[in-house]
């Protein structure tokens, strides 16, 4: 959870909307300075419901990687879905954003990889997988229902993705 989520059925899909959470930056450094890799997997269905463009997405992700390297930090690579639900393999839960990146990345696939994510769909993905998962709680505000299921789900719950990676690391 790199931004703060937009609550339940609205969508960040301009990086004006786009707000970094505390210590985002210094999660996604110490990650880089270890030697992982860092792959963002997202589920995209506003370009689907056409409320944006995947133009309008890689420039947030253009817009995310220079403020990164303003602090030390990247993401190796996104992988996203732009599809409805039930239209495809690549929306998570099912792997197929994953399998991508395997194909790009193979040593992610080794046994020092773990998903940290925010919703339910993220720690089904990580279970699909067979991968361990961190689910990072967020605000309560923009929680969604499946917030308490998610946390049963996964093998670890953070209140940001600081504290998953000082968790990980």
């Amino acid at each position: 959870m790199i931004n703060r989520k937009a609550p339940e059925g609205e969508y960040v899909g301009h990086w004006r909307e786009f707000e970094l959470l505390p210590g985002s930056e210094e999660a996604i450094a110490a990650l880089n300075r270890s030697g992982r890799r860092v792959l963002v997997v997202t589920n995209q269905r506003g370009i689907a419901l056409g409320l944006y463009g995947v133009s309008d997405l890689h420039e947030i992700h253009a817009e995310l990687q220079r403020h990164l390297a303003a602090h030390g930090a990247h993401i190796d690579a996104f992988y996203y879905c732009p599809h409805d639900k039930n239209q495809c393999n690549c929306r998570k839960p099912m792997t197929g954003l994953f399998e991508q990146a395997l194909r790009d990345f193979p040593e992610v696939g080794a046994g020092g990889s773990v998903v940290i994510g925010d919703s339910v769909s993220d720690i089904e993905f990580a279970r699909n997988l067979t991968l361990p998962s961190i689910f990072i709680r967020g605000d309560s505000e923009t929680q969604n229902p499946d917030t308490k299921r998610a946390a049963a789900l996964a093998d670890a719950t953070a209140v940001s993705l600081f504290d998953a990676v000082e968790r990980y690391l």
